[in-house]
């Protein structure tokens, strides 16, 4: 069983995150799903997500859960008939869920180049200003602002919210893995923790509301 790493959060918050090695079918073993999530996955044209699918109902059974424990709203987002918050994440050959009592977001990418191509899209003028200008810790800032970014916009989710306009990041360090960020949307200010984690060229970042 592919469980790559666990991270404990909080007493309340966990991380569990799982390396895709095994074919579709292997996946598919042991797992029930409802007759809703399984008529997604049967229309789901490509391989890599239709196993990314599949790790996350084995990570929901380590949490303790199954596919009948979990529905989605009008807006998209995952929720868990027992009151906890999740957010789901996959990318490639790496899936994660995080799992609270609080109001949660996570999100895995690859750490890319092509990233600097849409930069302009997602980051504003200000975060601009703090990342590094070139090479391979750019794509690193640029990965973990766009990861950051993805996350807050699970758990806010709300329509019409902008990456590059409503979502702000303050200035982090490579080195020290934790980021701090807000949402502006429509006269209301927000504030949240995050944290990220690198591994074999992917980036992990995963937001909590700010302790006050």
């Amino acid at each position: 069983m592919p469980l790559y790493k666990t991270i404990t959060v909080d007493q309340s918050t966990n991380v569990l995150i799982w390396k895709i090695e095994e074919p579709y079918e292997a996946l598919c073993e042991g797992i029930e799903l409802t007759q809703n999530c399984q008529n997604r996955v049967d229309d789901m044209k490509s391989e890599m997500h239709r196993k990314g699918f599949m790790s996350v109902r084995h990570l929901l059974a380590v949490a303790g859960y199954t596919d009948h424990d979990l529905y989605y709203d009008k807006f998209g987002k995952p929720h868990l008939k027992d009151n906890k918050q999740i957010s789901i994440t996959h990318s490639y050959e790496f899936a994660g869920i995080i799992i609270s009592d609080k109001p949660v977001g996570i999100d895995i990418e690859k750490q890319r180049e092509k990233i600097e191509k849409i930069s302009h899209k997602f980051v504003n003028d200000f975060e601009n200003d703090h990342i590094p200008k070139n090479g391979l810790e750019k794509i690193r800032a640029l990965t973990i602002i766009w990861g950051a970014k993805e996350s807050l916009y699970k758990l806010y989710a709300t329509s019409g919210l902008s990456f590059e306009q409503h979502i702000y990041l303050s200035p982090f360090d490579l080195e020290y893995p934790f980021v701090y960020g807000a949402i502006n949307y429509k006269d209301k200010v927000s504030h949240y923790d995050m944290s990220f984690v690198e591994f074999e060229g992917f980036t992990c970042v995963y937001a909590l509301p700010a302790e006050v």
